[in-house]
């Protein structure tokens, strides 16, 4: 379980991680950062195991990986959102950051405690009662989330097995 950070609609990279702190790709310096302009006290207090919700066209803007990294490292289990921008979508898949599709956003408040099974895409908010339905995470994905990311993913297994 976790708490929920709700964010709004076309949530843009830049505003996920200032291009300033772009500096480095250490997920752990790029979370201090993390969503400092919008909400400047998620660094801080955000706990391993929180989920960020959000509306429509979540990670636009620019295409570097800078803003999946931030998030992952600030220790978020996953994002919720209605939709993603197809870069943002593709490079949390590469980095092992847990991306669900969901329209939950006007069903949730900040604050709402969260329950979600990757696996299974089933969302409960423990605060008001409600279940979601989320489209689950495909195999490969998981197997990509669990190892870290794609890079360690590949180093882990033999290119035959992957054919």
């Amino acid at each position: 379980m976790g708490k929920v950070w709700k964010f709004g609609h076309n949530v843009n990279t830049d505003v996920i991680i200032p291009a300033r702190y772009n500096i480095t790709i250490d997920e752990k310096e790029l979370a201090k950062n993390v969503f400092c302009e919008v909400k400047p006290d998620y660094a801080k207090t955000v706990n391993p195991g929180d989920v960020i919700v959000a509306g429509d066209n979540f990670g636009c803007g620019s295409s570097r990986e800078h803003a999946p990294i931030a998030i992952k490292g600030s220790g978020a289990k996953c994002i919720i959102a209605k939709s993603y921008a197809r870069i943002f979508f593709r490079n949390a898949i590469n980095i092992g950051l847990p991306i669900l599709e969901c329209d939950v956003y006007d069903d949730v408040q900040e604050g709402d405690e969260f329950d979600v099974n990757l696996e299974t895409g089933i969302i409960r908010n423990i605060t008001n009662g409600k279940e979601f339905q989320a489209k689950p995470l495909p195999e490969f994905v998981l197997k990509i989330v669990n190892a870290g990311g794609i890079v360690n993913f590949l180093k882990s297994h033999n290119i035959e097995e992957l054919q």
